[in-house]
């Protein structure tokens, strides 16, 4: 492979090989432009995603519910918490956290290109522009970021992503764990620096906690906002959002009834 898949320079250095699946062996580099680590032409990827959650992913409804109730926190930050307000969570996976943030009772959708929407159905996102966009652990899983990157920030002003940094230097692939090499789905990984590459790239404001929660922005967003976010929910302070906004469980039900 000899161009970076985000960034496109022609400034790929090998870094290591391994196996994927157990069985594949693969190249991985880190591109000297925009500081990604990214495996080889991922051939695999079909078979990586014969289930689109792969089974070690114990963590995925704690990391929802968590993940829930600090977005709806920054959205009432934000000022996003009235009726007209529609949001999108791409690479929504089951319908998980598209179900829990219509609960809550924001105007959520979900889209998934690799995943069956068991929870959300019925809320599939076909508008054209969202007033923001969630993308949660689906930056590491892209064959070519930029395309991605640059479809999501022209149909919504902000983009929250997570996807866990590595530091200043790539991580051993013995000790990093995000790797993920038996299930091969994660094929591109980032620190501060890529996401700094990203944002000027795309002429969008970063935000980020640097570890593993960021924001791109066409508006200008103050830097403590994500961490407020942060710190109200572990003070439980959640229960604000539901004081000024009305669950939409039940108008849902009888919605989805009304179409059966």
């Amino acid at each position: 492979m000899s161009k970076c898949r985000l960034c496109h320079n022609n400034s790929l250095d090998g870094l290591f090989s391994e196996k994927i699946l157990n069985k594949y062996t693969v190249k991985y580099f880190l591109c000297k432009e925009c500081k990604s680590i990214q495996s080889d032409e991922p051939f695999w990827l079909e078979e990586s995603y014969s289930e689109s959650i792969n089974l070690s992913d114990t963590g995925i409804i704690q990391r929802n519910i968590s993940l829930s109730k600090i977005i709806s926190l920054l959205l009432f930050l934000l000022k996003l918490v009235d009726k007209k307000r529609t949001f999108l969570d791409f690479g929504g996976g089951y319908g998980i956290f598209t179900r829990l943030m219509r609960d809550v009772g924001f105007d959520y959708y979900w889209e998934d290109s690799f995943s069956k929407n068991y929870l959300a159905r019925g809320f599939e996102g076909e508008a054209s522009h969202y007033d923001l966009i969630t993308c949660f652990e689906v930056f590491e899983h892209l064959v070519s970021p930029k395309e991605v990157i640059t479809n999501l920030t022209s149909k919504a002003d902000i983009v929250v992503f997570t996807t866990l940094l590595y530091g200043d230097t790539p991580p051993d692939k013995k000790k990093w764990e995000y790797y993920s090499f038996s299930h091969g789905q994660h094929i591109h990984f980032y620190n501060i620096n890529t996401l700094k590459y990203i944002a000027k790239d795309v002429g969008l404001n970063l935000l980020t906690d640097g570890k593993s929660i960021h924001i791109l922005s066409k508006r200008t967003i103050p830097k403590y906002y994500l961490f407020i976010s942060k710190a109200l929910y572990k003070l439980g302070m959640f229960y604000l959002v539901k004081k000024i906004i009305s669950s939409k469980t039940i108008e849902d039900s009888i919605s989805m009834k009304n179409k059966e």
